[in-house]
């Protein structure tokens, strides 16, 4: 029976230590004592398995110089958009839903209650919507567990708010209206080819 390869594109969420050993062509033991020295970002099962989130592993394979794997580049990564406009939320699913599995609100109370279960690969937010603080949204997302590793970008006009966003755990800050801009910092943040 032949299978037919885009049936299998989707994209693995985690990965064993065994996974990352093969990416880097190292020992088993030689992810263990990375991961036990902070070297990689990591969490572990409660039968206490190394697991490793694929962003933490596009991060330490781009931090040491190492090729980044096929399976790294394949399927949608998931994306959550959150923006008050209803014009903004239409232009970016037109920019961006080619390359990302995308989920938007315009309600930004919705989106943090989603966040949990939807478990994006990044977040791309407003510093200013009503009724959200956009820098409190951002430190508490990187202060939360569940969350943590949630990669946020900030697409806002209220460029004043660059530093304090950058600060509060912003990957990027990208002006509204640059949506291409936006989409090529999305693909560097995934480790995507240029589409």
């Amino acid at each position: 029976m032949e299978t037919n390869p885009k049936e299998n594109t989707t994209q693995p969420e985690l990965f064993t230590a065994s996974d990352v050993a093969r990416f880097c062509q190292v020992d088993l033991k030689t992810i263990h004592n990375w991961a036990d020295k902070g070297e990689i970002r990591h969490f572990r099962t409660p039968g206490r398995h190394l697991r490793f989130r694929r962003l933490d592993v596009l991060d330490f394979l781009r931090k040491y110089g190492y090729p980044i794997p096929e399976i790294l580049r394949m399927g949608k990564p998931k994306v959550v958009v959150v923006d008050d406009d209803p014009a903004v939320l239409a232009a970016l699913r037109k920019t961006l839903s080619r390359r990302f599995d995308l989920t938007t609100f315009q309600d930004p109370f919705d989106a943090l209650v989603a966040v949990g279960n939807l478990q994006p690969d990044a977040l791309i937010l407003d510093v200013m919507m009503p009724g959200l603080d956009g820098v409190r949204c951002l430190e508490r997302l990187r202060s939360i567990d569940a969350t943590s590793h949630i990669r946020c970008i900030v697409y806002s006009n209220h460029e004043e708010m660059k530093k304090n966003a950058t600060e509060a755990g912003a990957y990027d800050f990208i002006k509204k209206g640059e949506a291409s801009d936006l989409r090529d910092s999305l693909e560097r943040l995934m480790g995507l080819e240029r589409g």
